[in-house]
């Protein structure tokens, strides 16, 4: 399975839009582009391969692996890139302006759904990041 999220960059956040196949799956939320500075910027542009992880912050979420000089890069329920993200990228139902969205929580259960059965079923899942 390969997810595409292709971004638009603004000052203040990152949006996106994350498609499977060429259908739109959800929009996205992230932190701008500060050079790949750790806790405050979106992650690099690339290809990257996702996995199942739970922690008792966030349960059961996902993982984005072997992101260059990063960890921890997560998909994870938020609405408001600056206050909740630490470089990680949170799926939203709506855009609400740059780096913010509305209903992240719905718009997580779809996209984890997605990962996750095809993830049970054996495949692996890419995220292909690009602008």
């Amino acid at each position: 399975m390969v997810l595409v999220l292709t971004r638009t960059y603004f000052p203040d956040g990152t949006n996106g839009k994350l498609e499977y196949e060429g259908k739109f799956i959800c929009s996205t939320i992230e932190l701008p582009w500060i050079n790949n500075e750790k806790r405050v910027s979106c992650i690099p542009e690339g290809k990257y391969l996702l996995k199942k992880r739970y922690s008792r912050k966030f349960q059961w979420h996902i993982e984005v692996v072997a992101v260059k000089n990063r960890s921890f890069i997560l998909f994870h329920p938020a609405n408001n890139a600056q206050k909740e993200l630490n470089g990680c990228i949170a799926p939203v139902t709506k855009l609400s302006g740059p780096g913010l969205g509305l209903m992240s929580r719905k718009a997580f259960a779809k996209v984890k759904n997605l990962v996750y059965k095809a993830l049970e079923k054996g495949e692996s899942v890419e995220l292909i990041v690009k602008s």
